[in-house]
């Protein structure tokens, strides 16, 4: 734990706030020991856009005013948020000054539950441009990850993963349309939940990217991670149950063709199964029926979600990203033709969630990539064919249960040759979170993972 600034940066969540509500420390002595991580640490990561410094601490103050802290289950927690997300009294940047709107009023319904559970926001944090890549990059900034400085992060949640990892805060929001927060949890070696549809209040975008969109939850344990979900779906925080014995389904087959996991990835899938059956359970084949239509159908859906985000928005085109204007440009395009169909994302999610009956399995495992984490710098700038393949060669197994709108988590599973995370990918049915926490807080006992990346 190298550069640490007290005792505090480090804790998880549950410590800190079981903590603030003991007495054994302040919600403002929590807060100022994260802030000055932060400023040892962000300079060589940028993993945050805005710090809130003075106004956190003041936030801190009113926690540590109230007089009854017993039913405040994120007290005194520092907690980060995605830069797409409104924050009262700050601008929503969408990761680019070009599409940056104005200073928020009110607080979105996912930061106003966190701070209504105790729960102080330090800063905003940084994500790609639009929230449309799997990179977290700028022209004049690329977010790190701390296990590594030239590699990124992931994205679009990158700068929340980035913050998680590091130790900056215990725990950050992040929201995932096409695996924005499956994907960085799996580049920082983070617990990365994508609750399912209309569990955790979305409000994001046009029609919530078309339904792509869910708001979720980046944290280095499971308990923390369960933690954070209950308190943004509104939820009592309750004690996990441990899962009786399961039928999982294992399958390495990558939704995009011609991309097959690289050797610690599927490794990583071998490991998970082998937990998975001497923790009980059972594990058969089980193969999704990806397929050129549904394929077709995400990157329709994706591109069109573009075009109309900058339509609603009324940004200039000319100031975005080159890679952002060509996919804006194919958003268009999917609309005037029709190629973006509501009746075709249905269709895969019917046939989705039929796919857990047809094969009578509990839970999907997965890879959570298929490569290493591409370099952090360069991808802003590049074209967009370029960026394009990046995204899809090296993080091709989210996506499709954005489009059914099912729940899916990454979990940590060691390191990569390379010193890098590794990580896999469970989905389940409609209101399976619990029942994936559950799951990865048994791989969590079974095989502990480094909680941080400490730079």
């Amino acid at each position: 734990m190298d550069n640490l600034a007290t005792t505090w940066v480090g804790a998880t969540a549950k410590q800190i706030s079981r903590a603030v509500r003991r007495g054994d420390t302040t919600a403002v002595q929590v807060v100022a020991d994260h802030l000055e991580q932060i400023g040892i640490s962000d300079p060589s990561l940028a993993a945050f856009r805005v710090v809130r410094g003075g106004e956190a601490i003041t936030e801190a103050e009113k926690v540590d005013d109230q007089e009854d802290l017993a039913n405040l289950p994120l007290a005194g927690v520092p907690v980060a948020v995605k830069e797409n997300t409104p924050v009262a009294g700050l601008p929503t940047w969408f990761g680019s000054a070009a599409a940056r709107s104005a200073v928020a009023e009110e607080d979105h319904e996912v930061v106003r539950r966190l701070r209504g559970a105790g729960a102080v926001v330090v800063g905003v944090t940084r994500m790609p441009e639009m929230g449309l890549w799997a990179t977290t990059d700028g022209p004049d900034e690329a977010t790190r990850n701390p296990w590594a400085l030239d590699r990124t992060p992931g994205g679009s949640s990158g700068g929340s993963a980035a913050a998680v990892a590091a130790g900056l805060v215990p725990i950050a929001h992040g929201n995932d349309g096409l695996g924005s927060v499956r994907i960085p949890a799996a580049c920082c070696g983070l617990i990365g939940l994508k609750p399912g549809r209309d569990v955790v209040p979305r409000d994001l975008g046009v029609d919530g990217w078309l339904g792509l969109v869910e708001n979720g939850i980046l944290a280095t344990t499971v308990s923390d991670a369960a933690l954070g979900f209950s308190v943004m779906a509104g939820r009592t925080p309750a004690k996990l149950v441990q899962p009786e014995k399961l039928r999982v389904g294992v399958s390495l087959r990558s939704p995009v063709a011609g991309v097959r996991p690289d050797e610690p990835n599927r490794e990583a899938v071998a490991t998970a199964s082998k937990i998975l059956v001497a923790s009980g359970h059972n594990t058969v084949t089980a193969e999704p029926a990806y397929s050129t239509v549904v394929g077709l159908t995400g990157l329709a859906t994706w591109f069109a979600c573009a075009y109309q985000e900058a339509e609603a928005s009324g940004v200039d085109l000319k100031k975005l990203q080159p890679r952002t204007r060509r996919h804006i440009r194919l958003g268009k395009l999917m609309i005037k033709r029709g190629w973006a169909k509501q009746s075709q994302r249905d269709a895969w999610r019917e046939k989705s969630i039929q796919f857990f009956a047809d094969n009578n399995i509990d839970v999907l495992l997965t890879p959570a990539l298929a490569a290493t984490p591409p370099p952090a710098d360069g991808h802003a700038a590049g074209s967009w064919r370029s960026n394009m393949q990046v995204n899809m060669r090296y993080a091709p197994y989210a996506a499709p249960w954005n489009i059914a709108g099912l729940p899916a988590i990454v979990v940590p599973i060691g390191l990569r040759p390379d010193g890098l995370p590794v990580g896999i990918q469970l989905v389940g049915p409609p209101d399976s979170e619990l029942l994936l926490l559950a799951i990865a807080g048994q791989f969590e006992v079974a095989n502990p993972w480094p909680r941080h990346a400490f730079v």
